[in-house]
């Protein structure tokens, strides 16, 4: 037999999962809805990412080797890299995405324009799963209803993913990313050539942070909030608009986005032989937003346990197979979740507090490990003298901006 395997959703999880199948010789179908996707997000990937997933120079448009942090009373602290090797990568994710599906098709997946919006689940464990979809081939909208049978599948389709509620997954909170594409003069763009801000406060997110990213021609001005309304949304772009005046003046919108983001994984993210990946499983860190490279890496680690589980597509792999995947996957990276997790709720709840983290990413001992983690993707273990020092930078931080108060 020849394991089949359908990957719906072909972001940077469902084309890594692919890629990784296909190079495997594992008959693998990827679904993708719109081949010209542009995901509103922010766009930025870490340097680890560029080389673990051998991305060329020309996906990266601006190397940013700068932050501004400017907290609510529009205090500035700049964190600068000090290597010059180093680099947060920017990028379009209309242009990334379509690099990752077309390598994943050249390397054998069959990519399928199409709109999934049904599976057949089987009684017992070996029989095929019938997915129903619209293929949008000859370019209409209405497409031709047609169905294919595979013994596995993957989703990989966002934050309100089909598959998940296919396979009862369970829900989740989530929140909403704004953001207006922003082109500017000439002089205010060249601000920005190798700069991201981050701006805090209770006028531009109650719980999380606004930016202005830069990118090929334009930078990327935007917000999240979990208080998901039009009203609220509106306002708080509105705030980071009125924060970052004087720096778009002369700018001109050339598109308005907004997308959910999951807030935590989904209870149940392997059910039978389904597995959810990217979005769909819930993996977006709190306190930064960042889900791209964690969406990749977790696409990639699913289909390596199915390749390895399946002895390279001559069996079929089970629920407990695939499961392999949740456990590795939460042993590398729990942690880090959980530390985000509670940065975001003792930083980000109230304008005292956010000035006490802005303060602290002024210290250097701090940005190096903030800088460490993020772009290598571990938690960084700093030496003990060096914890200590950042353990009591903090507290003092927090008692300066009155944050310790309930």
């Amino acid at each position: 037999m020849t394991l089949r395997v359908a990957v719906v959703g072909s972001g940077p999880a469902g084309s890594s999962a692919a890629e990784t199948l296909a190079a495997s010789g594992i008959e693998t179908y990827l679904f993708e809805r719109k081949l010209d996707n542009a995901k509103p997000c922010g766009g930025a990937i870490p340097l680890c990412m560029v080389g673990e997933f051998d991305l060329p120079p020309e996906i990266i448009d601006r190397r940013v080797r700068k932050m501004k942090m400017i907290s609510p009373s529009n205090r500035e602290v700049d964190i600068n890299l000090v290597n010059e090797e180093e680099y947060i990568g920017m990028c379009r994710r209309e242009v990334l995405d379509s690099f990752l599906r077309n390598r994943a098709a050249k390397l054998g997946a069959n990519l399928i324009n199409a709109t999934v919006h049904k599976v057949d689940i089987p009684t017992n464990n070996t029989d095929p799963y019938t997915i129903h979809y619209v293929d949008h081939a000859d370019g209409s909208v209405q497409g031709v209803g047609k169905t294919l049978k595979v013994d596995l599948i993957i989703g990989a389709d966002g934050a309100n993913s089909r598959i998940a509620k296919e396979m009862d997954a369970g829900d989740y909170n989530y929140a909403i990313a704004f953001q207006e594409r922003i082109r500017l003069p000439e002089d205010k763009m060249a601000f920005y050539n190798d700069l991201a801000e981050m701006y805090v406060g209770d006028d531009v997110s109650t719980d999380f942070y606004a930016w202005v990213f830069p990118k090929y021609d334009h930078v990327a001005v935007g917000t999240g909030t979990m208080h998901v309304n039009k009203a609220s949304i509106k306002q708080l772009q509105a705030g980071i608009r009125a924060r970052a005046a004087k720096k778009l003046e002369g700018g001109k919108i050339i598109k308005v986005e907004a997308h959910p983001i999951p807030e935590h994984p989904r209870p149940r993210r392997v059910v039978g032989r389904i597995a959810l990946v990217g979005d769909a499983a819930g993996y977006v860190t709190k306190s930064s937003g960042e889900g791209i490279y964690f969406a990749a890496k977790s696409g990639r680690m699913c289909a390596e346990a199915i390749v390895e589980t399946s002895n390279n597509g001559s069996r079929i792999p089970t629920e407990n197979d695939l499961k392999i995947y949740i456990k590795r996957w939460d042993k590398k990276y729990g942690l880090t979740y959980k530390v985000l997790d509670i940065l975001q709720s003792v930083f980000y709840r109230s304008d005292a507090t956010r000035e006490a983290f802005v303060e602290m990413c002024g210290d250097m001992d701090v940005q190096k490990l903030t800088f460490d983690s993020y772009l290598y993707k571990t938690v960084v273990p700093a030496n003990p003298i060096t914890q200590l020092k950042i353990t009591a930078k903090t507290i003092g931080s927090l008692i300066r901006g009155n944050a310790l108060a309930p």
